[in-house]
């Protein structure tokens, strides 16, 4: 036995990282109201960061100064996010980890997102409407 963490294994290259699940991580940053749920149907705004797993920003509502706008269960969004920001409350801040197949999948989104990326993305639920 060494002296090693086997948590952080991976990071050494020892072991394959299995903590990444199939479809959407919903980790919370910040409580919101704990009582306020976005219903299929009803129009979640948001601001959000995308990241890639190296890091590299893709894609902020926040950068744009605008926030987005999108009906919960639909099909507007990413899987991801139409199952992970129906989990959160107004007011939540959230990190979503999607995995490919809750995200953009084999085919990715040429120019901006690889092919079976997993992406995080930081939401904040700003209102339901």
């Amino acid at each position: 036995m060494g002296s090693e963490n086997p948590a952080f294994s991976f990071l050494l290259g020892k072991t394959a990282r299995t903590d990444i699940r199939m479809g959407v991580q919903v980790i919370p940053i910040s409580n919101g109201d704990q009582a306020t749920f976005p219903k299929t149907g009803q129009t979640a705004v948001v601001h959000y960061t995308g990241t890639l797993d190296n890091g590299t920003v893709f894609d902020s509502s926040r950068t744009r100064g605008q926030p987005f706008r999108f009906k919960v269960g639909r099909g507007e969004v990413i899987r991801g996010w139409d199952e992970g920001v129906a989990q959160m409350s107004v007011g939540q801040k959230a990190r979503l980890v999607c995995s490919p197949d809750y995200a953009y999948g084999s085919r990715g989104h040429p120019g901006v997102i690889p092919p079976n990326a997993t992406l995080t993305f930081e939401v904040e639920l700003l209102r339901v409407e």
